[in-house]
């Protein structure tokens, strides 16, 4: 059984202001040891419950922060930008996978929440549901028939993963008191909870689930989706109406339909990043 870990920094343990998950800070710098316990923890369950391969996808930011030397050596790290399919980059090879340090969306609740961050979204929704990084990415695990068998993270974003991967197992590392505040398990008991839980994860899942998905007139996976951004000013809005697909919805919002979760995922891509682009430094 293959297992692709989907790893993000502001989940995990001990995690709680912007400087421990931004690069080059001295935060970051003894905050990327505990992302590592956490990765480890998990490898150790996956492998004891029965996974037989388990990649880990550096998801997080410049992609370049779990430390390879302290990785668990039965494991692979796929590290470093421009990944085709991103933060899922992986999941066309695996049965299974894992969402860690997964954190709430923009405008909600939790430690550190943000949807890609420096890109003034304040606000996200996916078929007219408030939507985040794991939504959309629980989504992409669809369209290729993998199942997400563990979520982890703060309170609010374990209880957020029940609406859209309710078979997933989850982890809650911390409980979130602010954006910036949470009370945090120690290191060596969020290892006992990630390990068990990973371990009971991949026991029921030997093989990939069937597609919950239409097919088009080719055979390809099709399930249309409809994504709608919210920017916290007009002209951020404006900027995105330059991408194809991309329609006016509301003074500082836009929508844009999509075939299928993967093509809806890239468009948003773009989106953000020219939105981020547009923004401007000194006044944004």
């Amino acid at each position: 059984m293959r297992v692709l870990i989907s790893a993000d920094m502001e989940g995990v343990t001990g995690v709680t202001c912007p400087d421990d998950v931004e690069p080059g800070t001295a935060a970051w710098a003894r905050m990327r040891p505990l992302f590592t316990g956490d990765v480890n923890a998990v490898v150790e369950g996956l492998l004891a419950g029965g996974a037989t391969d388990v990649l880990v996808n550096d998801a997080h930011y410049t992609q370049r922060n779990l430390v390879l030397e302290a990785l668990d050596p039965r494991a692979r790290l796929l590290t470093g930008r421009h990944k085709p399919l991103g933060m899922m980059e992986g999941v066309d090879r695996a049965d299974a996978v894992v969402f860690l340090g997964y954190h709430t969306g923009a405008g909600q609740q939790g430690v550190l929440s943000h949807t890609y961050l420096g890109t003034g979204l304040i606000a996200f929704r996916i078929d007219g549901e408030p939507a985040d990084e794991g939504r959309m990415n629980a989504l992409i695990a669809e369209q290729h028939q993998v199942p997400v068998v563990l979520v982890t993270g703060d309170d609010l974003t374990c209880a957020a993963a029940r609406t859209w991967a309710p078979d997933a197992r989850t982890v809650a590392v911390k409980e979130c008191v602010s954006r910036y505040a949470a009370l945090c398990l120690p290191p060596a008991r969020s290892a006992e909870l990630l390990r068990a839980q990973a371990a009971e994860a991949v026991s029921g899942h030997r093989t990939r689930s069937e597609p919950a998905t239409r097919t088009r007139a080719d055979g390809a996976p099709a399930h249309p989706h409809r994504f709608e951004l919210d920017f916290h000013a007009p002209h951020l809005a404006a900027a995105v109406l330059a991408v194809p697909t991309v329609e006016p919805n509301g003074p500082r919002g836009v929508a844009f339909p999509a075939p299928d979760a993967t093509t809806a995922a890239r468009t948003f891509k773009v989106c953000t990043t020219v939105a981020g682009a547009a923004m401007e430094d000194h006044f944004d």
